[in-house]
């Protein structure tokens, strides 16, 4: 299927590595041209290599932190006009209410709201103008069905998720769109914390906590970040225009329990 967005520029949060790398890919492969970010210069650099491989767009890298006022300005200095934006940050450290910090409770609240947020509000009107826009928030299926041990992920990522519903009703009438991705155990890094995590809670090893992971999913296996990188390019895409407001919920086609 054709997408209709190739030679299209995107600017991807959080995008050396994990699920935001897995769009990075999905919208190169399409022939988009890709901002990708990271913290690591490394790391990034060797995303950015893998991504060229791929023959498909352009690939600019801006290393820095998402928590960093200046990230976002790096961000818009390498695409001034992105006709796509993906929001994505590390997660909350998991954790009960009872557990979580101020300062858990700041970064949580900063990088994983407000930091899309102000990137979003940069970007929405230039979008509007250009009558093509699309805007994809990498999030986490605590919005939906939160559970108790994401209690200061579930509150970030919900606060952001009532915002942008309210901002993509003015949006949609100018082919804007923004939507939504709720992983819920795909493969990723950010399944690895989350396995040390219910371990030591636990008291199990690392490789049962990993083996439990599956229990709630009926597909019997985590999701696979090409799959989501998929879902994520689709959405961005020109056949997607009367998609907007809407939560995606990747899951395994199931939703049991939390583990």
């Amino acid at each position: 299927m054709d997408l209709g967005i190739a030679g299209r520029w995107a600017v991807i949060c959080a995008s050396s590595a994990g699920l935001g790398y897995a769009c990075a890919e999905a919208l190169s492969a399409e022939g988009v041209n890709v901002v990708i970010n990271g913290r690591d210069g490394a790391r990034l650099a060797a995303a950015a290599e893998k991504l060229r491989g791929l023959g498909g767009g352009k690939v600019v890298e801006v290393q820095g932190d998402l928590l960093d006022p200046g990230t976002r300005e790096l961000l818009l200095g390498a695409c001034p006009e992105p006709d796509i934006v993906v929001t994505n940050n590390g997660g909350p450290r998991p954790g009960p209410l009872r557990t979580a910090t101020e300062a858990d409770w700041e970064q949580a609240l900063q990088g994983n709201m407000l930091v899309h947020l102000r990137l979003i509000d940069s970007v929405i009107d230039g979008m509007c103008e250009r009558r093509f826009g699309r805007i994809i928030n990498i999030t986490s299926a605590m919005v939906t069905t939160p559970g108790p041990g994401m209690a200061v992920s579930s509150a970030a990522r919900a606060g952001l998720h009532a915002t942008v519903k309210g901002l993509s009703f003015g949006a949609a009438p100018y082919n804007v769109t923004i939507n939504n991705l709720l992983p819920y155990k795909i493969d990723s890094g950010r399944q690895i914390q989350v396995a040390h995590v219910t371990a030591d809670r636990e008291g199990i090893s690392f490789e049962e906590a990993r083996r439990h992971q599956t229990d709630p999913i009926a597909a019997r296996r985590l999701g696979r970040p090409e799959e989501f990188g998929a879902a994520c390019a689709f959405l961005c895409g020109g056949l997607a225009g009367y998609i907007s407001g809407h939560n995606l919920l990747l899951d395994g086609g199931s939703y049991r329990g939390l583990v």
